[in-house]
């Protein structure tokens, strides 16, 4: 099951009142570096700062008061909770996230003040589902999952829905992948929205699971993944698994010093804010892992919530 066009026009609609349509930039000087023409949809300027916003509020305003009643609640390292504590909190409705305790400092800050509240746990998948299952058990609140939710793949669709609209005629588009739920959505508004789209996803080696799931038969979870992009640790979902291997074409990795040098190079040359997860696209392309080369490409910055005190440069 997967969204179709009309399904994704009526999720933009549906949160145009609450989100910004992201502006969309592009720099001289990574052009010149990569070879390419290459448009930035700057998801880091999004509400929460990510694009996980767009999915969680679709989410949460297709549900009714009486759904409402008892409160939202999902796990997520960060991005996804404080979306959906926001956009519970627009609806004067309850959220309930669960955070592994290992999560970014910032991210943290973020769900509190948008009235979350907050159980933490282990640092693993199987912690995080265990204790989410014991507070749907206990408040009845509606799970939203951070991606393996139609809704919430739908909404995702909207940023590369905006980006093909306000640039015309793209080749390539990118996006980074963790569960899969922006780059899901991307696939589908490149077919929808676009001709002939390459799409091409990026991930850390050191997270490399959707890479071996898309080359391989079968899912393969995210176990013990090791890198700087925490929004990218999740494993693929039943729903958007297949919605990748039917319309991505390429899923590439990269390593932790290119993921750095990319996040560096877009700080410096942009004068923009993004976290990790933003720059796994341009490594890809700075380490000749994805082909741009005289393409005209569009990548997916998907968020700039980054702890300033604990950066990665060197």
């Amino acid at each position: 099951m997967e969204p179709d066009k009309a399904t994704i026009e009526q999720a933009a609609a549906r949160i145009r009142p609450w989100l910004h349509n992201t502006p969309v930039l592009k720099s001289d000087a990574i052009n010149r570096i990569c070879g390419s023409e290459i448009w930035f949809k700057c998801e880091n300027f999004q509400k929460a700062g990510a694009f996980k916003s767009r999915g969680a509020t679709n989410a949460v305003f297709l549900l009714t008061e009486e759904e409402l009643i008892r409160g939202v609640a999902t796990h997520s390292s960060g991005n996804h909770a404080a979306a959906l504590a926001l956009a519970a909190s627009r609806r004067g409705a309850t959220a309930y996230i669960v955070m592994p305790e290992n999560s970014n400092r910032l991210k943290i800050k973020a769900v509190k003040e948008y009235g979350g509240i907050i159980t933490f746990c282990k640092p693993t998948l199987k912690a995080r589902e265990d204790t989410l299952a014991e507070i749907l058990m206990k408040t009845g609140a509606v799970e939203i999952h951070p991606y393996n939710n139609f809704n919430v793949i739908t909404g995702q669709a909207t940023a590369a829905m905006e980006l093909l609209e306000s640039i015309p005629n793209f080749e390539i588009v990118m996006a980074p992948v963790g569960g899969g739920g922006l780059l899901s959505g991307t696939a589908l508004s490149a077919r929808y929205f676009g001709r002939n789209i390459k799409v091409i996803a990026a991930e850390p080696a050191g997270a490399d699971d959707a890479f071996r799931s898309f080359y391989g038969d079968v899912m393969v979870p995210s176990e013990n993944p090791k890198t700087m992009a925490d929004g990218l640790l999740t494993s693929l979902g039943s729903l958007t698994y297949p919605i990748i291997k039917k319309y991505v074409d390429q899923i590439v990795t990269v390593s932790e010093d290119g993921i750095r040098e990319a996040m560096q190079l877009i700080w410096e040359r942009m004068k923009i804010i993004i976290e990790p997860s933003s720059a796994v696209p341009l490594a890809a392309i700075l380490e000749k892992k994805a082909d741009v080369a005289g393409k005209k490409t569009g990548i997916i910055l998907s968020g700039g919530n980054v702890d300033l005190t604990a950066l990665p440069f060197k």
